[in-house]
């Protein structure tokens, strides 16, 4: 059993999380900390959930963002029907969904089924997954179906690992052990039970009811906090006393907001309204306000942390390339 200190140790400098490190994931149910308890899953709700994300972030960025992006895959349960859940979930601990959020591939409809093909990009856990998510573009007679304002019809898929051929491509500064490899699929056919839709949902719980862009704000935004307190914990000698406390400060007022809209949410679908649009944008907006204030942080900080800072082989410089990987993420790289 590890404690967060040697999970730490674990992970430090690893392109790809050891044998030790995924069985504590497993043992501890990390991937399924949204699938519902009669899946095998903890059934955390929002709070707790985001708590246990920020935790993970804080003890090692590629942690928190992996276990946080592929429990975030595992949460699609909420739109798959109960005999679709059943299998895919039957294997309880061992189920690690991930994927792709673009609709980079096609879809071919065959009555039943559909025929999918492509190459989707940052998968975020490609070697660890049992299953994999990905976006198509859905076609008829190799003519692409459009919705009724014009734009393209998509739907999201489920397939099993044996399905897809990994592209290792993952070749950035930072969340290496994330593995966020690109996957292919050539002519593979599966059923229409494991597709689905954002905005449907099957299962009771509440927090399937969250429209799925607040939740991807909310489970991502834990993690830039956690990242932000574990460089603050590695700066404690920083000679800029004055960019510390201001760091420190934005750590806690952020920490403290995601909180307060987190428990709001909770309570909005506690008492059944509806979290709309104007919400929704609020939510986002206060991320990526967030992001760019702790970016902000961490820049004006850096200088004064000495050549520490720079060694390959120190804490501070591995999270300083997790955290800027991470600023990549489109939903907080764009106002």
């Amino acid at each position: 059993m590890y404690n967060p200190q040697q999970l730490r140790e674990a992970c430090f400098k690893k392109q790809v999380f050891p044998k030790e490190v995924l069985e504590y994931i497993a043992e501890k149910n990390l991937w399924n900390i949204w699938v519902p308890k009669q899946y095998g899953g903890l059934e955390l709700n929002l709070t707790t959930g985001l708590s246990k994300l920020q935790e993970l972030a804080k003890i090692d960025g590629s942690l928190g963002w992996t276990v946080t992006l592929c429990s975030g895959a595992n949460y699609f349960i909420g739109n798959l029907k109960h005999e679709a859940a059943a299998e895919i979930f039957k294997n309880k601990q061992n189920t690690i969904l991930g994927g792709s959020g673009g609709a980079f591939g096609t879809a071919e409809k065959l009555g039943d089924y559909y025929q999918i093909n492509g190459t989707w990009h940052y998968a975020t856990g490609a070697p660890y997954l049992s299953h994999f998510t990905l976006n198509a573009k859905i076609t008829q007679n190799g003519k692409a179906l459009n919705k009724k304002d014009g734009s393209p019809l998509i739907r999201s898929f489920i397939l099993p690992k044996e399905k897809v051929s990994i592209i290792k491509n993952w070749n950035t500064i930072g969340l290496k052990a994330s593995a966020t490899d690109s996957f292919r699929v050539e002519n593979v056919k599966i059923h229409k039970d494991f597709s689905f839709l954002y905005d449907q949902f099957y299962h009771p719980q509440d927090i399937f009811k969250i429209p799925f862009p607040s939740f991807a704000d909310v489970t991502l935004w834990v993690n830039y906090i956690g990242m932000t307190q574990h460089f603050l914990e590695e700066a404690k000698s920083a000679k800029s006393l004055y960019a510390y406390k201001n760091l420190e400060k934005s750590i806690n007022l952020w920490e403290e907001k995601v909180q307060n809209y987190a428990e709001i949410v909770e309570e909005k679908l506690a008492t059944n309204q509806m979290i709309n649009n104007d919400f929704k944008t609020e939510i986002h907006q206060a991320a990526v306000n967030s992001v760019q204030e702790l970016t902000q942080g961490i820049i004006a900080l850096h200088p004064f942390l000495g050549i520490k800072a720079t060694r390959e082989d120190l804490p501070l410089h591995q999270i300083f390339c997790d955290y800027f990987t991470a600023t990549q993420h489109h939903i907080f790289s764009e106002r």
